[in-house]
């Protein structure tokens, strides 16, 4: 497996993001060949959202509605128990009931695993998507270094 490291484009990609939030590899995260297990990407993903909803200022507040419709990742190198790691998080598309999140993981300058995450804004009771709020899309469009687009 290749790890991109080092390289302009990789550290252009990780200045990229309004948050990295840091982490350090719990053993519990590593399966039988010392690494870290895949589908915990997913949740140092969740981790990196958590920490992003926080820093835009959504802290448990009506913010919170949402259900994740779509998830991938792309894997390019491997982490390894107490490896530090950042995850960056950026809100990059804002449609109409949905919105689209990047994120990727890094162990200091190489990049090792990117993502997606689409969620989609929805009652809680119901489960029926609804519009974003205006005011949530105030908030994340004062907070992003770039702009999600819009659509």
């Amino acid at each position: 497996m290749r790890i991109f490291s080092c390289c302009q484009v990789v550290k252009a990609l990780k200045n990229s993001f309004t948050l990295l939030h840091p982490l350090r590899v719990r053993w519990a995260e590593c399966d039988a060949q010392g690494i870290v297990f895949n589908v915990n990407y997913f949740l140092y993903f969740d981790v990196a959202m958590t920490e992003w909803l926080r820093a835009a200022g959504f802290q448990g507040d009506k913010f919170m509605d949402f259900f994740t419709v779509h998830a991938e990742a792309d894997y390019k190198g491997s982490a390894k128990f107490d490896d530090m790691l950042e995850i960056g998080a950026r809100c990059v598309k804002l449609g109409r009931t949905s919105m689209t999140v990047e994120t990727a993981i890094f162990r200091n300058d190489e990049l090792l695993t990117t993502g997606k995450l689409v969620y989609v804004h929805a009652d809680p009771k119901s489960q029926e998507k609804s519009p974003l709020p205006d005011d949530f899309v105030e908030k994340v469009l004062a907070f992003e270094k770039t702009a999600p687009t819009r659509g």
